[in-house]
């Protein structure tokens, strides 16, 4: 706990000291003195920790699948078995968003919004909406059943925002979400999992050109981080798509790619993604008391997978968790899959997702990168950023 890292600062201080030839009673009365004197020092700066409220798929789902009906779920081993248990995590461990808030001061982790015992003070610290096979458009994913697309979770939160509205009123309300750190993660679905369903999108796609289908993401996308804004988002951080060519499904799914990623996937990201920063920056000039940031995921992986080798990886192209194809990117990681010995040594956990020793490299990139990782200000400028009201 909070208060046991505190006592236990003020005990190694007062270790200096030669305790031996102390009564007991006085040693423990001077320990419990000094570890009350060293809380305003240690524990006083956690009261600054922003809330965190999170929207997205997958890659940031830390368990809202587990309560659905559907194909796109992580709640079994291997899943989690860096972090303890399966906790519908689509990952070995942690994902971007939970290092994240930890390396902001958190001793918790953002809880999922339809787990039960995401209630009462606990929102107050922020909430969890993402989806695993979600998107911005509501057709996306629908092949896996139940997911939550962003306007359902702008939905949810809305709902949430009402909530602690009743319980500290509006002002307090107000200032909570001024403070607090939005982001959202979609649109990797949207291409994946909508555009370049393998045969099922085949026809669409003859029918529909890539630059229509990311127009429509783009002014889909537009509208609900407008509405995010209307609700009281102020600091908010948009996370553009990554190299999805490169992920070891995509690999499998294109017989051209050869040893490379997949060409045209990553070519409609790169172009959704130019477009979305246009939208970041419009919407920094025109919603009064925000600040949009844009962060360059695309950038970040990509750097990876190309010197995959100078971050320690062994591996760019297979994943740890795996069971069957020429990369091992057909089949979801699950409990038959063979899973690597050394997860560190991999950039992706299974055919979709990466390991957290690749998210631990993209948040670190997020949290204290420079412009070309992350636009206008990191993450830790936009935690300290004052803004107007």
């Amino acid at each position: 706990s909070l208060f046991s890292s505190c006592y236990f600062h003020g005990e190694s201080q007062f270790k200096t000291e030669n305790r031996s030839a102390m009564p007991l009673l006085v040693y423990l009365s001077q320990v419990i003195a000094l570890s009350i004197l060293f809380i305003p020092e240690v524990c006083l700066a956690g009261k600054n920790i922003p809330a965190s409220f999170v929207f997205g798929d997958s890659l940031v789902d830390a368990g809202n699948n587990n309560y659905l009906t559907t194909l796109s779920k992580a709640n079994y081993d291997p899943n989690g078995i860096d972090f303890g248990s399966a906790t519908g995590r689509f990952t070995n461990g942690r994902t971007i968003v939970d290092i994240v808030i930890q390396a902001l001061g958190s001793d918790e982790l953002t809880s999922p919004n339809l787990a039960p015992t995401t209630r009462g003070s606990l929102v107050l610290k922020g909430v969890n909406y993402a989806s695993g096979g979600s998107g911005i458009l509501n057709s996306t994913g629908k092949l896996f059943g139940d997911r939550i697309n962003v306007d359902a979770q702008l939905d949810n939160f809305a709902t949430t925002r009402q909530d602690i509205i009743s319980w500290i009123g509006e002002s307090a309300a107000a200032k909570l979400f001024r403070s607090a750190i939005f982001s959202v993660t979609t649109g990797s679905n949207d291409l994946i999992n909508n555009y370049f369903t393998p045969v099922v999108s085949n026809l669409e796609r003859k029918v529909v050109p890539p630059e229509d289908f990311v127009d429509t993401m783009i002014s889909r996308f537009r509208l609900q981080l407008t509405r995010l804004y209307q609700l009281g988002a102020r600091k908010i951080v948009v996370i553009n798509v990554g190299p999805v060519g490169c992920i070891p499904f995509s690999r499998e799914s294109d017989p051209t790619a050869g040893n490379e990623c997949s060409v045209e996937p990553n070519e409609v990201a790169q172009m959704y993604n130019l477009q979305l920063k246009t939208v970041v920056d419009d919407l920094n000039s025109n919603l009064q008391g925000s600040r949009f940031v844009y962060a360059d995921v695309f950038r970040i992986v990509y750097d990876i997978i190309q010197n995959y080798g100078s971050y320690g990886f062994e591996s760019e192209k297979v994943p740890c968790c795996s069971l069957a194809g020429k990369v091992g990117g057909l089949i979801p990681c699950g409990p038959s899959s063979k899973v690597c010995v050394d997860r560190s040594k991999y950039v992706f956990w299974d055919p979709y997702h990466p390991t957290e020793a690749a998210n631990i490299i993209i948040a670190r990139r997020l949290l204290s990168g420079d412009t070309s990782d992350i636009f206008p200000i990191n993450i830790r400028q936009l935690a300290n950023l004052k803004l107007n009201t």
